[in-house]
This record gives C-alpha cells, structure tokens and sequence, in this order.
C-alpha cells in the first residue's frame, strides 16, 4: 500500500441512538479490506469505547483512522472538558459519567481501559477546558491480504 487510506467520522454529542455508528463502519471497511478477525475485533472495541467517551463527556468530537501496511491508527479527537486526572481516569471502574448516563447502562469505568487493553499504542493528549485526543494504534501481521488494499 503506497499511502495510508484514511476514514474520516464525525461523532455526534447529542444522539446516543447513534454512538458507534463509526466503528461499526470502520468494522466494515476492514472486512471488505480483508483483516483478521482479531485486528477488526480489537479495533471495534477500541473505537467504540472512545465513540462512547465523547458522547458522554464531551458532547461529540471526531475520529479518524488512518490504515498503512504495519498498522491501523485511531485518532479521537474532542473539545471537551479535557482529562483532569488520566492516572486515575485510566483506573477500571473509575467513572464521571452523571448517574443519568449510567441509567442508560454507560459511564461504567471501563472505556480507557478497555482502549488500552486492545490496543498496541495509547497516548492521550489533554488540556482543561480545551479538550483531548487520545492516538491509538494496532499493528497486524497475519490474515491481512495486501493485496485487497493496495
């Protein structure tokens, strides 16, 4: 593959209804791309879990995912309140989400764990009051056919 393919989403704050639509699609493409199931299922959850993050606490964002021929890089990117505490935001089970997200059965503390756990790379980048990007990556090799996405 001689550049990365880019997919770009724009993530919508105010409509659980539609939280995930984008990793769905991103689980698309790498089918159609002929991933393993391993990388498209660690992907997902990856995204999803983001997805979810930036409807909860910052009202939408973007995502974009960039596929070259080591790896699939995630980029979440929000202008939300911003992480005040990554060490103790990145600590399962430690959740801000208000109790009216939680009645709708999200804010369970799992989100940046879970983002870690099935990614190679995780790094978060925030600022208070500005918002925050958080850059994942998975790299692959096995079950990948290049040739469908050259």
């Amino acid at each position: 593959m001689a550049e990365a393919l880019r997919f770009h989403y724009d993530v919508d704050g105010d409509n659980f209804t539609s939280a995930g639509a984008a990793s769905v699609e991103v689980k698309r493409k790498l089918r159609q791309l002929g991933f393993d199931a391993e990388t498209i299922r660690r992907v997902s959850i990856a995204m999803y879990e983001g997805e979810i993050n930036m409807v909860v606490h910052a009202r939408g964002g973007s995502a974009d995912v960039y596929v070259d021929k080591n790896s699939i890089t995630i980029i979440l990117a929000d202008s939300g309140p911003g992480i005040p505490d990554i060490d103790l935001a990145m600590q399962e089970g430690y959740s801000t989400a208000p109790d009216n997200i939680r009645a709708l059965g999200f804010g369970a503390g799992m989100g940046l764990p879970n983002m870690k756990r099935y990614t190679d790379e995780m790094k978060i980048d925030t600022v208070l009051g500005k918002g925050t990007t958080v850059t994942m990556k998975v790299y692959f090799t096995t079950g990948k056919s290049t040739s469908s996405a050259e």
